[in-house]
C-alpha cells in the first residue's frame, strides 16, 4: 500500500531534482494557491498543497520528459495513485494526455500557468509585491498578448470552464494563495505593513 507522503519529503525530492531558484520558487507559488483553493473547497490542504510543490519535478532535468519523468519517479518513491495523477494531468494536452477530472486536478491544470502571469505581472509593478496587487492589474495585463508571452491564456481559460468559474475569480484565488508564501516567493517587495490590500471578488477590489 502507498505511503502518503509527507510535505517535506515532497519539499526534499523537489530539491533533489531541482536547483534553479524560478524553478522552486513556482512550485512554491503554486503550492500556496493549491493550500488556498483547497481550504475554500473544504478539501484536503495537505494532498492539494504536496501535488502542487511537486508538480514540475522533472522540468529542470528532463524537459523533454516533462511529467512522464515525474510519474516515473514518483512509482518509484511508491507514492499513491491520487497524486500521481494529478501531477500528470496538469500537462494534459501538451505532454499528457491525462484529462483532469478530479477538483484538484481541475485547479492545478487552471492555476499552474496563472500563477506565471501573476509573478511577471507584481515584478513590473513598483512595489514588486502580491500583497497590494489588486486583480484588475493582472487583467490588464492579460488583455496584452505579448506581455508574459510564454503564459498559456488558453490553458486557463480552458481550466476556468472546467471548473465553471470565471477567469477574473481565478485570478483572485491565485494572488490570495500566492500572498500567503509572498516571502518564500519573493514578492513582498516594498508593500508596508503586515496588511494585504483586500479584494472583495473578481469585478471589484479596494
Amino acid at each position: 500500500m502507498s505511503k502518503i507522503p509527507t510535505r517535506e519529503e515532497a519539499f526534499d525530492l523537489l530539491k533533489k531534482y531541482n536547483q534553479t531558484e524560478s524553478l522552486i520558487k513556482h512550485a512554491l507559488a503554486v503550492e500556496g494557491v493549491m493550500r488556498y483553493c483547497a481550504r475554500k473547497r473544504d478539501a484536503d490542504e495537505e494532498k492539494w498543497g504536496v501535488v502542487g510543490l511537486i508538480h514540475d519535478l522533472d522540468y529542470e532535468q528532463f524537459p523533454e520528459q516533462h511529467c512522464k519523468k515525474t510519474e516515473a519517479i514518483l512509482r518509484e518513491h511508491d507514492w499513491p495513485e491520487a497524486y500521481i495523477r494529478a501531477v500528470v494531468s496538469h500537462g494534459w494536452g501538451i505532454c499528457t494526455d491525462v484529462e483532469p477530472q478530479s477538483e484538484m486536478e481541475k485547479v492545478l491544470y487552471a492555476i499552474d500557468e496563472l500563477t506565471g502571469l501573476v509573478v511577471t505581472t507584481a515584478l513590473v509593478r513598483p512595489s514588486k509585491s502580491v500583497l497590494d496587487m489588486k486583480p484588475k492589474s493582472v487583467k490588464k495585463k492579460w488583455k496584452d498578448k505579448r506581455f508574459a508571452a510564454g503564459v498559456n491564456r488558453s490553458i486557463i481559460e480552458k481550466g476556468a470552464e472546467m471548473l465553471g468559474v470565471q477567469v477574473s475569480d481565478l485570478i483572485v484565488d491565485t494572488i490570495m494563495g500566492m500572498r500567503e508564501v509572498a516571502d518564500k516567493i519573493g514578492l513582498r517587495g516594498s508593500a508596508t505593513g503586515t496588511q494585504s490590500t483586500p479584494i472583495i471578488n473578481g469585478a471589484h477590489s479596494i
